[in-house]
Protein backbone atom coordinates (compact mmCIF):
# COMPACT_ATOMS: atom_id res chain seq x y z
CA UNK A 1 0.00 0.00 0.00
CA UNK A 2 1.50 3.30 -1.09
CA UNK A 3 1.34 5.89 1.46
CA UNK A 4 0.65 9.84 0.53
CA UNK A 5 3.41 11.93 0.97
CA UNK A 6 2.65 14.47 3.67
CA UNK A 7 1.99 18.29 3.30
CA UNK A 8 1.82 20.67 6.01
CA UNK A 9 -0.49 24.33 4.81
CA UNK A 10 -0.24 27.00 7.32
CA UNK A 11 -2.63 29.58 7.49
CA UNK A 12 -4.22 27.64 4.93
CA UNK A 13 -7.57 29.88 5.07
CA UNK A 14 -9.77 28.71 2.12
CA UNK A 15 -7.54 25.72 1.20
CA UNK A 16 -5.84 26.99 -2.41
CA UNK A 17 -2.57 25.20 -1.67
CA UNK A 18 -4.56 22.01 -0.38
CA UNK A 19 -6.62 21.70 -3.36
CA UNK A 20 -3.29 21.48 -5.84
CA UNK A 21 -1.47 19.40 -3.81
CA UNK A 22 -4.39 17.06 -3.04
CA UNK A 23 -4.55 16.74 -6.64
CA UNK A 24 -0.86 15.72 -7.02
CA UNK A 25 -1.42 13.12 -4.33
CA UNK A 26 -0.69 14.09 -1.14
CA UNK A 27 -1.95 14.17 2.34
CA UNK A 28 -2.72 17.53 4.01
CA UNK A 29 -3.14 18.74 6.99
CA UNK A 30 -4.15 22.57 7.29
CA UNK A 31 -3.26 25.10 10.24
CA UNK A 32 -5.69 28.06 10.73
CA UNK A 33 -7.27 30.03 13.78
CA UNK A 34 -10.84 29.74 11.77
CA UNK A 35 -12.32 27.50 9.83
CA UNK A 36 -13.38 29.22 6.58
CA UNK A 37 -16.78 27.96 5.26
CA UNK A 38 -18.73 30.04 2.95
CA UNK A 39 -21.59 28.11 1.59
CA UNK A 40 -19.90 24.96 -0.50
CA UNK A 41 -16.34 26.15 -0.21
CA UNK A 42 -14.73 25.02 2.45
CA UNK A 43 -10.57 23.25 3.37
CA UNK A 44 -10.80 20.67 1.50
CA UNK A 45 -8.23 19.08 3.50
CA UNK A 46 -7.89 17.70 7.57
CA UNK A 47 -8.21 20.73 9.08
CA UNK A 48 -6.57 22.11 12.97
CA UNK A 49 -7.52 24.90 14.18
CA UNK A 50 -4.31 26.26 16.23
CA UNK A 51 -2.45 29.36 16.14
CA UNK A 52 0.44 28.96 14.09
CA UNK A 53 2.88 30.55 16.46
CA UNK A 54 1.91 28.03 18.99
CA UNK A 55 3.05 24.93 17.02
CA UNK A 56 6.42 23.66 16.93
CA UNK A 57 8.31 22.25 13.73
CA UNK A 58 9.55 18.76 15.55
CA UNK A 59 5.74 17.79 14.87
CA UNK A 60 6.03 18.09 11.43
CA UNK A 61 9.22 15.65 11.01
CA UNK A 62 7.19 12.93 8.55
CA UNK A 63 6.18 16.22 6.11
CA UNK A 64 8.06 16.49 2.51
CA UNK A 65 6.69 19.73 2.08
CA UNK A 66 5.67 23.07 4.08
CA UNK A 67 3.69 25.65 2.35
CA UNK A 68 2.19 29.14 3.87
CA UNK A 69 0.47 31.70 3.20
CA UNK A 70 0.69 34.43 6.27
CA UNK A 71 -1.56 37.21 6.86
CA UNK A 72 -0.76 40.24 4.59
CA UNK A 73 -2.76 42.95 5.54
CA UNK A 74 0.08 44.74 7.48
CA UNK A 75 2.15 44.23 4.17
CA UNK A 76 -0.57 45.67 1.72
CA UNK A 77 -2.00 48.77 3.73
CA UNK A 78 1.78 49.94 4.03
CA UNK A 79 2.12 49.79 0.48
CA UNK A 80 -0.74 52.15 -0.11
CA UNK A 81 -0.44 55.79 -1.43
CA UNK A 82 -2.18 56.92 1.89
CA UNK A 83 0.10 59.54 4.09
CA UNK A 84 -1.74 57.24 7.15
CA UNK A 85 -0.34 54.16 5.36
CA UNK A 86 3.07 55.76 5.05
CA UNK A 87 2.96 57.04 8.76
CA UNK A 88 2.62 53.43 10.17
CA UNK A 89 5.84 52.11 12.16
CA UNK A 90 7.01 48.79 10.38
CA UNK A 91 4.87 45.87 10.75
CA UNK A 92 5.50 43.19 13.00
CA UNK A 93 7.16 40.23 11.18
CA UNK A 94 5.88 37.56 13.61
CA UNK A 95 3.89 35.45 11.36
CA UNK A 96 6.08 35.45 8.74
CA UNK A 97 9.14 34.25 10.65
CA UNK A 98 7.29 31.81 12.65
CA UNK A 99 7.01 29.90 8.99
CA UNK A 100 10.71 29.69 8.84
CA UNK A 101 11.46 28.48 12.50
CA UNK A 102 8.49 25.63 12.29
CA UNK A 103 10.98 24.71 9.22
CA UNK A 104 14.26 24.80 10.57
CA UNK A 105 12.51 22.71 13.16
CA UNK A 106 10.97 20.32 11.52
CA UNK A 107 14.59 19.78 9.57
CA UNK A 108 16.11 19.17 13.03
CA UNK A 109 13.67 16.84 13.98
CA UNK A 110 13.94 14.73 10.48
CA UNK A 111 17.34 15.28 10.25
CA UNK A 112 16.92 16.34 6.69
CA UNK A 113 16.32 19.30 4.91
CA UNK A 114 12.20 19.57 4.32
CA UNK A 115 11.40 22.16 1.69
CA UNK A 116 9.03 25.53 2.50
CA UNK A 117 7.46 27.89 -0.07
CA UNK A 118 5.68 30.56 1.92
CA UNK A 119 3.47 33.07 -0.56
CA UNK A 120 2.88 36.90 0.68
CA UNK A 121 2.32 40.06 -1.10
CA UNK A 122 4.47 42.29 -2.89
CA UNK A 123 4.36 44.88 -0.56
CA UNK A 124 5.97 42.32 2.01
CA UNK A 125 9.28 42.56 0.20
CA UNK A 126 10.44 45.87 2.01
CA UNK A 127 10.18 44.35 5.14
CA UNK A 128 10.74 40.74 4.73
CA UNK A 129 13.32 40.90 1.68
CA UNK A 130 13.26 40.32 -2.23
CA UNK A 131 11.18 37.45 -3.41
CA UNK A 132 12.22 34.98 -5.39
CA UNK A 133 9.32 34.51 -7.62
CA UNK A 134 5.56 36.01 -8.33
CA UNK A 135 2.94 33.86 -10.09
CA UNK A 136 0.43 37.10 -10.66
CA UNK A 137 0.47 39.50 -7.63
CA UNK A 138 0.74 36.32 -5.62
CA UNK A 139 4.97 36.44 -4.71
CA UNK A 140 6.95 33.76 -3.10
CA UNK A 141 9.89 32.96 -0.96
CA UNK A 142 11.65 30.03 0.80
CA UNK A 143 12.43 26.98 -1.65
CA UNK A 144 10.83 28.32 -4.71
CA UNK A 145 11.83 26.01 -7.72
CA UNK A 146 14.24 27.45 -9.94
CA UNK A 147 11.71 26.85 -12.83
CA UNK A 148 8.36 28.34 -12.58
CA UNK A 149 5.41 28.62 -14.10
CA UNK A 150 4.96 31.98 -15.49
CA UNK A 151 1.76 34.07 -15.69
CA UNK A 152 1.54 37.37 -16.75
CA UNK A 153 -2.29 37.42 -15.42
CA UNK A 154 -3.92 39.47 -13.18
CA UNK A 155 -7.10 38.07 -12.31
CA UNK A 156 -7.94 38.36 -8.82
CA UNK A 157 -11.12 38.32 -7.41
CA UNK A 158 -12.70 38.06 -10.47
CA UNK A 159 -11.53 40.60 -12.41
CA UNK A 160 -9.02 40.86 -15.79
CA UNK A 161 -6.40 43.08 -15.76
CA UNK A 162 -4.30 40.92 -17.89
CA UNK A 163 -2.50 43.25 -20.01
CA UNK A 164 -3.53 45.82 -18.59
CA UNK A 165 -1.84 49.51 -19.80
CA UNK A 166 -1.30 47.76 -23.80
CA UNK A 167 -2.61 49.05 -26.88
CA UNK A 168 -5.90 47.06 -27.18
CA UNK A 169 -5.95 46.37 -23.68
CA UNK A 170 -10.42 45.59 -22.45
CA UNK A 171 -11.67 44.02 -19.58
CA UNK A 172 -14.67 44.88 -16.99
CA UNK A 173 -15.09 48.04 -15.72
CA UNK A 174 -12.77 49.18 -12.81
CA UNK A 175 -11.00 51.61 -11.46
CA UNK A 176 -7.71 53.69 -11.24
CA UNK A 177 -7.74 52.93 -7.55
CA UNK A 178 -7.85 49.16 -7.74
CA UNK A 179 -5.48 49.08 -10.63
CA UNK A 180 -2.95 51.26 -8.76
CA UNK A 181 -3.04 48.65 -5.54
CA UNK A 182 -2.78 45.54 -7.84
CA UNK A 183 0.66 47.27 -8.89
CA UNK A 184 1.59 47.76 -5.31
CA UNK A 185 1.13 44.14 -5.09
CA UNK A 186 -1.96 43.96 -2.74
CA UNK A 187 -4.40 41.10 -3.44
CA UNK A 188 -7.58 42.93 -4.51
CA UNK A 189 -10.28 42.34 -6.72
CA UNK A 190 -13.26 44.53 -8.73
CA UNK A 191 -16.14 43.76 -6.35
CA UNK A 192 -13.57 44.03 -2.91
CA UNK A 193 -12.81 47.67 -4.58
CA UNK A 194 -16.39 48.62 -5.51
CA UNK A 195 -15.76 48.76 -9.07
CA UNK A 196 -18.92 49.28 -11.20
CA UNK A 197 -19.91 45.72 -10.94
CA UNK A 198 -23.73 45.74 -10.62
CA UNK A 199 -23.97 41.87 -9.98
CA UNK A 200 -22.32 42.02 -6.78
CA UNK A 201 -22.87 44.49 -3.36
CA UNK A 202 -20.01 46.75 -2.63
CA UNK A 203 -17.87 44.66 -0.50
CA UNK A 204 -15.97 47.91 0.57
CA UNK A 205 -19.24 49.04 1.97
CA UNK A 206 -19.97 46.67 4.07
CA UNK A 207 -19.31 45.21 7.47
CA UNK A 208 -15.72 44.22 8.19
CA UNK A 209 -17.59 41.08 10.19
CA UNK A 210 -20.19 40.93 6.76
CA UNK A 211 -20.27 37.22 5.93
CA UNK A 212 -20.00 38.39 2.30
CA UNK A 213 -17.42 40.69 2.93
CA UNK A 214 -15.09 37.55 4.27
CA UNK A 215 -15.77 35.37 1.59
CA UNK A 216 -14.13 38.01 -0.64
CA UNK A 217 -11.59 38.19 1.71
CA UNK A 218 -10.38 34.58 1.48
CA UNK A 219 -11.03 34.36 -2.19
CA UNK A 220 -8.93 36.89 -2.89
CA UNK A 221 -6.12 35.45 -1.20
CA UNK A 222 -6.48 31.31 -2.46
CA UNK A 223 -3.56 30.09 -4.02
CA UNK A 224 -4.15 29.88 -8.18
CA UNK A 225 -4.65 26.18 -8.74
CA UNK A 226 -2.11 25.95 -11.37
CA UNK A 227 0.33 27.24 -9.14
CA UNK A 228 -0.22 24.90 -5.94
CA UNK A 229 0.11 22.17 -8.63
CA UNK A 230 2.94 22.86 -9.87
CA UNK A 231 4.84 23.27 -6.49
CA UNK A 232 3.35 19.72 -5.75
CA UNK A 233 4.41 17.83 -8.43
CA UNK A 234 8.32 19.96 -7.82
CA UNK A 235 8.44 18.27 -4.73
CA UNK A 236 6.44 15.11 -5.38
Amino acid sequence: MTIAPLAIDLFCGLGGWAEGLLLEGYYVIGFDIERHVYGNEKYPGELVLQDVRTLHGSQFRDAVLIVASPPCQAYSYRAMPWKRAKALPPPDNELFDACFRIQREACEAAGHHIPMVVENVRGAQKWVGRSRWNFGSFHLWGDVPALMPFSNEAKVGGIDFSGYGTPGYKSVAFNSTAVKRLREGEKVGGRWWNERDNRYPPIMMMSSKSPARARASAMIAKIPLPLARHIGRVYR
